[in-house]
């Protein structure tokens, strides 16, 4: 089932045309790629998937849940890594878009943090300091915290960026259950292309220029001349 449907989007700052007349979707249980040479756009169309731009034309329609009911995993890079949080605060924090005007965290929240620090194999973290976690282990919190607030729709960017090779498989591996146990749909930016598309079923290539984009199966996006253009970026 679609979740997420973009029609003939284009964003531009000012003068600046970043995209153009941009279609694609995504799809309960399967992964969409972003993929492209930095400044294609791949940043500023997470704005408007995430509420934060609004794009000159077209449209962006989800179903059944608002945009702010997405779930979001900011790069690594824009986290401070050392938050002075316990494991369970950074998680639970995740619910405040969901909980409206209450002084306080419900026993229902509670257990939904509990449940995807489970979820992402890290209930044994809870008790630990943020700070003193791993920057694998950090990954996995962050992703449990935006769990707290995604209805159907998941957006990564940049998830494994930092990671040692282990860490990212670690990753990769937990992507892949929250497709088969969730049925999340799961939108993520990456420059790590064999590693993405390891886990995905679609691929959107964004380009500089005018040189078009790519949106389609990962088979058809290998077999396709973006694969060339990205070994190229």
């Amino acid at each position: 089932m679609r979740v997420l449907t973009c029609e003939n989007l284009s964003v531009s700052y000012g003068a600046n045309q970043v995209l153009t007349n941009l279609s694609f979707f995504a799809q309960s249980g399967e992964c969409l790629s972003i993929l492209g040479e930095n400044g294609a756009g791949k940043s500023t169309l997470l704005k408007c998937l995430l509420g934060l731009k609004k794009p000159d034309s077209g449209h962006i329609q989800t179903e059944g849940f608002r945009l702010s009911q997405v779930g979001y995993l900011p790069q690594q890079t824009e986290t401070k890594r050392d938050f002075p949080a316990s494991v369970f605060e950074v998680v639970l924090s995740g619910c405040l878009q969901i909980r409206g005007a209450k002084p306080f965290y419900s026993k229902r929240e509670k257990e939904l943090a509990c449940q995807n620090l489970a979820m992402m194999e890290s209930l044994d973290l809870k008790k630990k300091s943020f700070g003193d976690l791993s920057g694998g282990q950090q990954q996995r919190v962050l992703l449990a915290r935006a769990l707290c607030c995604a209805a159907k729709l998941l957006i990564l960017d940049e998830p494994v960026a930092g990671l040692d090779p282990a860490a990212a498989t670690d990753l990769y591996a937990l992507i892949r259950k929250l497709k088969r146990e969730r049925n999340m749909a799961i939108v993520m930016v990456s420059h790590d292309a064999p590693g993405a598309l390891s886990v995905s079923e679609r691929v959107l290539h964004i380009t500089r220029g005018d040189r078009g984009y790519f949106f389609g199966t990962k088979e058809a996006y290998q077999n396709s001349k973006f694969a060339k253009l990205f070994t190229e970026a």
